[in-house]
């Protein structure tokens, strides 16, 4: 079957890898103490579940090193922030970091735990496929017995990183999700009243279609799509009754028709000339060509540094509000499509029970917290974390921007599938063809169903 000579050719290349490399790794020997904000019911100083150890009775905590695979650890401000906010409330543990660098981390990452490693305890989960290969190998942790917090606090993200045997794997600590992002300059200019948190997709489509204004370098978009898939095909899975990797793809017909027809009437920016171009959509925004755009909750910090940095620059400040996903008819408000980062601890770990209690820890309130304050979503959301982040400086100040942040389900775009990267070859390659007119939206979801079915049959 498919999925066993894929298993097997992975396993083979693993083990030609972990030869090759020794099962080395960069190790960033870090001992900063942090400091504390507070204990949660996860992390006990007391009598802990095992994990907080509390020695052999002389009041002592029994020492215990947890080693953690991630990447990009000094240019990402979150990794070292749970690790010093662990640390100091957790006496006794000292947290070792691998950092295995982003390019190719999720192939590296199964090189070094291939062949039993137990030398990396807990390990940090980028993407999708690469997840899937990891539980395909047997080398993760199942965690549904060993997670301290309520699962629904997720917003039903577990239930789609749940494997085919009922379990899953990692357990989610940052998450971003998609909103509208809008011009309050533009929509003050031409006296429009701005988007509410409620906006179905006709709405959407006719505010886009009222905004756009001016001709040739003087215009103004309605709204902006950027050049990646998800930006037209994900709208359709905010009903939770379908997915892109089913191998059925009619649903999508709607919402590439509504985007190609807005593209044709020049409502926003022609995709075969940005593909040409290679406009990255934060400049069609930050430069005021577009009104409207919709994009990942990870574009609010690189707005707020835009604007902090654009008297120095030389530029005007964008001033931007946000609104909640648009969403189809039927569909509550506040639904919307997100990618999570998320954690997991090695089957063959020394230190599993410590593991697990970071792992916990991380997810929880207090790791929550932590994450808020550098300016980056946690995956479980609360009044609090929602306060943090809003009091940020530079964020939108309105009480609509506030209430965008919260939200009421969250689908992943790429949710857990054994054929996830080949899913994605397939829809991106018919998505280009369809957008640049080399073929028309039904011959495009025609070769969607026809190639991922065969996919998905040959198991």
């Amino acid at each position: 079957m498919k999925n066993l000579r894929k298993l097997l050719a992975l396993m083979l290349a693993l083990a030609m890898c972990l030869s090759l490399a020794a099962c080395g790794g960069s190790s960033d020997d870090d001992t900063d103490s942090g400091d504390s904000t507070g204990d949660t019911s996860s992390t006990d100083s007391g009598d802990s579940s095992g994990t907080d150890e509390s020695g052999d009775g002389d009041g002592t905590a029994e020492e215990v090193t947890i080693t953690w695979a991630l990447w990009d650890y000094e240019s990402t401000a979150y990794w070292s922030a749970l690790k010093e906010g662990y640390e100091s409330t957790h006496e006794g543990v000292t947290i070792e970091v691998i950092d295995l660098g982003s390019t190719d981390y999720m192939t590296q990452l199964a090189t070094q735990l291939a062949g039993g490693n137990s030398e990396l305890d807990v390990v940090s989960i980028k993407d999708i496929p690469g997840y899937s290969d990891l539980i395909n190998l047997g080398l993760l942790e199942a965690m549904n017995d060993n997670l301290t917090i309520d699962e629904a606090d997720f917003n039903g993200v577990l239930e789609q990183l749940t494997a085919d045997d009922g379990n899953f794997y990692a357990v989610p600590f940052r998450s971003d999700f998609w909103v509208l992002y809008y011009n309050k300059d533009i929509f003050d200019e031409l006296g429009i009243e701005y988007p509410s948190n409620d906006l179905t997709m006709e709405e959407y489509d006719a505010l886009a279609r009222q905004l756009t204004t001016g001709e040739g370098s003087e215009k103004i978009y309605g709204t902006h799509y950027h050049t990646w898939r998800s930006d037209v095909t994900l709208f359709g899975i905010l009903d939770g009754e379908h997915t892109i990797i089913d191998g059925e793809y009619d649903f999508l017909t709607e919402y590439y028709n509504l985007v190609l027809s807005e593209q044709e009437d020049g409502i926003c920016m022609d995709y075969g000339e940005l593909k040409t171009s290679g406009l990255h959509y934060s400049a069609a925004f930050e430069n005021g060509q577009a009104a409207m755009c919709p994009m990942g909750s990870w574009f609010i910090a690189t707005l707020q540094t835009y604007n902090s940095e654009a008297e120095a620059n030389g530029v005007d400040e964008v001033n931007f509000g946000i609104v909640k996903y648009p969403h189809p008819d039927g569909v509550e408000a506040g639904t919307t499509l997100g990618t999570v980062t998320s954690l997991g601890v090695n089957t063959n770990s020394e230190n599993k029970e410590a593991a697990i209690d970071f792992v916990n820890w991380c997810a929880s309130a207090e790791g929550a917290d932590i994450m808020a304050s550098t300016g980056s979503f946690p995956a479980v959301s609360t009044d609090d974390t929602v306060s943090i982040i809003s009091a940020t400086e530079g964020f939108p100040s309105d009480e609509n921007s506030l209430e965008a942040l919260n939200t009421v389900a969250v689908y992943l775009e790429m949710p857990l599938s054994s054929y996830a990267s080949e899913i994605e070859t397939i829809l991106n390659t018919e998505h280009d063809a369809i957008m640049t007119g080399a073929e028309t939206v039904e011959e495009g979801i025609a070769n969607m169903n026809e190639q991922v079915q065969a996919i998905l049959a040959d198991e």
